[in-house]
């Protein structure tokens, strides 16, 4: 299935602007920065918790730990990546202060609770080459015709990507991307989200005609209406979204208030027909990280 209702977050201890990220990360605002981030963040983040848990969700919710000094830790899918055949993945990380964010204990718990782990496969090695794969955040997947949409960036490196859909059992497309001023787009989940029945993408970031189309086809193929943003709605995170399911499994989207405020009337009315809205305000958290809310759920496929 595309949507589970179990997920994972990681609840921050010590969020703040990282600048080792910035780099390349043309959604982080230096000027966010202030001494009450990480109290504003907090905030945000447990209403968030309440949000999605008042709607249905169950919500694996870990802290933090003070050391190491991992500013971004509350954007876990792009560490971890649980799959339904029992499959976890650990990814290789650009930013080698969010590479000690992978956590031994964080399977351990899921499988204490029950969920089922039969093999656990490690694609950090690839660090050591320079090459990058950000677990969900590099890949846009489709779990149900098994394709994984990637738009490449110093983040997400084709090779890698290869070798996931190999170990995996995914096909990919795999096209660039890029924003407003022209710079490669970071992850591909800023500019696109595949839910059961439709695709949200900012087909406008992708320069190339041929890309475009063929990313498109892609997404018809597999029977997706897709719904698409702008530029400037992406720039709000209207990409970053995600599918989930409550726990009478019914289908819910959940964005950030940001994201929610920037769609038009008619794009609302188009995925209302699938799913039920949930949105939150993050803005701190938007501002700071250059993330959204999908950012911030590993979604936990495994079977309990």
């Amino acid at each position: 299935m595309q949507t589970t209702n179990h997920i994972l977050m990681i609840r921050p201890v010590r969020f703040g602007f990282n600048a080792e990220t910035a780099v390349n990360n043309a959604f982080q605002n230096p000027n966010a920065q202030a001494e009450d981030t990480q109290e504003k963040a907090l905030r945000e983040f447990d209403n968030f918790v309440d949000v999605l848990t008042e709607n249905g969700v169950d919500v694996t919710v870990v802290e933090d730990t003070d050391t190491p000094h991992t500013p971004d830790s509350i954007f876990p899918n792009n560490w971890i990546s649980f799959h339904n055949d029992g499959t976890i993945c650990l990814y290789p990380m650009q930013a080698e202060n969010r590479r000690l964010e992978r956590r031994t204990d964080i399977p351990e718990l899921l499988k204490v609770k029950g969920f089922e782990v039969r093999r656990t496969i490690d694609f950090s090695h690839y660090e050591s080459d320079q090459l990058f794969l950000e677990g969900t955040g590099s890949m846009v997947l489709d779990r149900v015709d098994k394709v994984a949409y990637a738009c490449l960036s110093p983040r997400t490196e084709i090779s890698v990507l290869e070798d996931f859909c190999k170990q995996l059992g995914y096909e990919y497309v795999a096209f660039d991307a890029i924003d407003k001023s022209g710079k490669a787009i970071y992850h591909t989940n800023v500019m696109m989200c595949i839910g059961t029945g439709y695709a949200v993408v900012c087909l406008n970031s992708i320069p190339d005609d041929d890309e475009r189309e063929m990313v498109a086809n892609s997404l018809n193929a597999s029977g997706k209406e897709i719904i698409e943003i702008t530029l400037e709605q992406m720039n709000e995170f209207a990409g970053n979204m995600l599918e989930l399911k409550n726990e009478a499994g019914e289908s819910l989207l959940v964005m950030s208030e940001q994201a929610y405020k920037s769609l038009a009337a008619s794009q609302i009315e188009k995925l209302s027909r699938y799913s039920k809205i949930v949105y939150a305000p993050i803005d701190t958290i938007e501002a700071n990280g250059g993330g959204s809310a999908r950012c911030m759920i590993a979604e936990v496929h495994l079977a309990l």
